[in-house]
């Protein structure tokens, strides 16, 4: 099995899996996925002819052709080839084109090794100045990276600077404070490859924590500093912190969005994407607009939307002039330049606007609505939203956070931003399960998303439930319907055992030759692990109270990895803010180690028995 530091890419044959780097089987393991559009994870005649063209080779083959390599390369006689058979064609096209006897120099094997395919690599030079003059703003009064900025944003600086890993953990704790602990971060001047290759996988799993996705990104990709993959994450990370305060809890005027007959929750559940779309058309039908704005492209394109938003947040400062000038381009000018005149225009320049750029529009509106959300404190409304202070709210928000980032690093093809509206049709969680348990899914009986009616919803969830129960998990009183019906508490219910398995899984995987994984197996390779380095604290149960100081915590990881933890900077434990200090600590070291960590500092310090924690790196040495 190959690890990249953040995503295993796994090849069962040892022989095959030496004939590469760890690179490039992250590489070709993106190129498969890329061309595999089906559920089956087996590629076809129709996928590896399409890729051929999508992927831009220089000259492809006949559909033929095609069907002879699938035959040839199918050892297993699927049907289709698999990622280890891909990998074989992949050996003879680099031995110059024997699975092309007819004619070798007709395909050329780009589409599997290429690193100039446009399709992967191009990037765009306004998001690149966006962001870099976001970072120059944000981070400019930091200490430590005052050495390297500002940056250049006409240039590729950002691509060096980032290689150290230092500037994308800092920006992490810019969008969502506390999640690194800076006590963690390797930040001397000069660091040795393995600080640095620790400073990216503390920057991956963290990154992956607070809800980017970062399948396919490595180590190596973030060392090598590639433009497109840093870009693609950056722009991830910016977009966390410009939507932190689209919600309820942040922002309770929000509440004035709600009609009469709507029910709160509904707004509690929305995505900040969606909040921020409908707050934009709460202010243009009060403008006495008819059209709904539905996207951040083409809806605003044209400038009419901004104008009269702008129009409506800041009367005195920005006319309706704008909308008489029929050159588009010019349009956009003007209302940019009336944003500015209220200290709102970031992030966007007219050409963006005019080329209908989603990252840059949705941050342009997002800061907007941060400078001058418009609203006022409605008394009745405000107090409801109030109600999201209670504790049931903040637990379900808690762990609401904690499954939905933990689905997206499964690197299923759906991203979810809501998790108890999302699932409702049962698709992202055989997805889900499908990463999990690979082959549990009967895809043929599934209904593809948009799912517009009920029974297909139904159809979806009833497999959930039937699958979840062939896994042995505890499902009494769970029907399709209740996730249907985003029933909180059993959505959540059946979550954490989907969790659990995926990890005692990954256990049985890797070292225990495929037998049954208990808490107790675990809690004694723990304890061992802790004695053999010297240490005498232990733990009882995951439920042990003395947990909560974290130092049992602290000296497995020493003993997993013995220069990783800084004794100078770990307390004893008996406040509760020397808890806090420790878990922290516990949090950052163990991602900088390669684990998944989900949970948060006050998970550990009250000794949440089922809070999210895995990892390959560390259960990899399990014995």
């Amino acid at each position: 099995m190959a690890d990249n530091g953040v995503v295993g890419v796994m090849v069962h044959d040892e022989a095959l899996r030496k004939s590469y780097t760890d690179g490039e089987l992250r590489y070709l393991k993106n190129q498969f996925d890329l061309i595999n559009t089906g559920k089956t994870g087996l590629l076809n005649v129709n996928e590896l002819e399409a890729g051929m063209k999508v992927l831009k080779t220089h000259q492809t083959a006949t559909t033929k052709e095609v069907q002879d390599i699938v035959t040839k390369h199918d050892a297993k006689k699927q049907g289709g080839l698999d990622f280890e058979d891909f990998l074989r064609l992949q050996m003879e096209l680099r031995k110059g084109g024997r699975g092309f006897r007819q004619s070798p120099a007709k395909v050329d094997s780009s589409f599997l090794t290429s690193t100039d395919t446009t399709l992967v690599h191009s990037i765009s030079d306004s998001e690149k100045k966006a962001y870099v003059d976001h970072i120059n703003m944000y981070l400019d009064k930091d200490p430590i990276l005052q050495r390297v900025l500002p940056i250049d944003s006409s240039s590729n600086q950002l691509f060096d600077i980032i290689k150290d890993g230092v500037l994308l953990c800092k920006l992490i704790n810019v969008a969502v404070a506390g999640t690194i602990d800076e006590r963690a971060i390797n930040m001397k001047d000069k660091l040795n490859p393995w600080e640095r290759i620790e400073n990216h996988t503390l920057c991956l799993n963290s990154a992956k924590a607070i809800g980017c996705s970062v399948v396919n990104i490595g180590t190596q990709d973030l060392g090598d500093g590639r433009p497109h993959l840093v870009l693609g994450l950056i722009s991830q990370i910016v977009k966390i912190q410009l939507l932190a305060t689209v919600n309820l809890k942040q922002t309770p005027e929000l509440a004035e969005l709600m009609d009469e007959t709507e029910e709160f929750e509904e707004l509690w559940s929305m995505p900040a994407e969606k909040i921020l779309l409908r707050w934009m058309n709460f202010h243009l039908r009060k403008a006495g607009h008819k059209k709904t704005v539905s996207n951040f492209t083409s809806d605003v394109k044209d400038g009419t939307a901004y104008c009269l938003l702008l129009n409506q947040l800041a009367p005195e400062s920005c006319s309706l002039e704008p909308l008489r000038i029929e050159d588009l381009f010019e349009r956009a000018k003007a209302v940019l330049a009336q944003a500015e005149r209220i200290n709102c225009r970031k992030y966007i320049t007219p050409k963006d606007l005019l080329d209908g750029s989603a990252n840059l529009n949705l941050a342009f509106v997002a800061h907007l609505f941060h400078t001058r959300n418009g609203l006022t404190q409605d008394s009745e409304k405000y107090e409801c939203a109030e109600i999201l202070l209670d504790d049931e709210y903040n637990e379900a928000s808690r762990e609401e956070r904690m499954y939905r980032t933990w689905i997206n690093s499964q690197g299923t093809d759906t991203f979810i931003t809501s998790l108890f509206e999302d699932v409702r049709d049962g698709w992202v969680l055989l997805e889900a399960l499908d990463k999990v348990a690979p082959g549990s899914v009967s895809w043929r009986s599934t209904t593809k998303p948009p799912v517009k009616s009920p029974f297909k919803k139904v159809e979806n969830c009833n497999q959930v439930v039937d699958i979840g129960k062939r896994l042995k998990f505890s499902l009494v009183n769970i029907a399709g319907n209740d996730i249907v019906q985003g029933n909180k508490k059993l959505i959540l219910a059946y979550l954490w055992q989907l969790m659990r398995f995926s990890v005692l899984q990954l256990l049985k995987d890797l070292r225990l030759h495929g037998r049954e994984v208990s808490d107790a197996d675990i809690i004694h390779w723990a304890n061992l692990k802790v004695k053999n380095a010297g240490k005498t604290t232990r733990m009882e149960s995951f439920k042990d109270r003395s947990l909560s100081t974290g130092l049992f915590f602290l000296d497995l990881l020493g003993a997993v990895e013995p220069r990783v933890v800084n004794w100078s900077l770990v307390t004893r434990g008996t406040t509760d803010d020397d808890k806090r200090v420790n878990a922290t600590y516990i949090i950052s070291i163990a991602r900088k180690l390669g684990c998944s960590v989900f949970l948060l500092w006050d998970d550990i310090v009250e000794v949440r028995a089922c809070s999210g924690f895995s990892s390959r790196k560390s259960y990899s040495i399990f014995n």
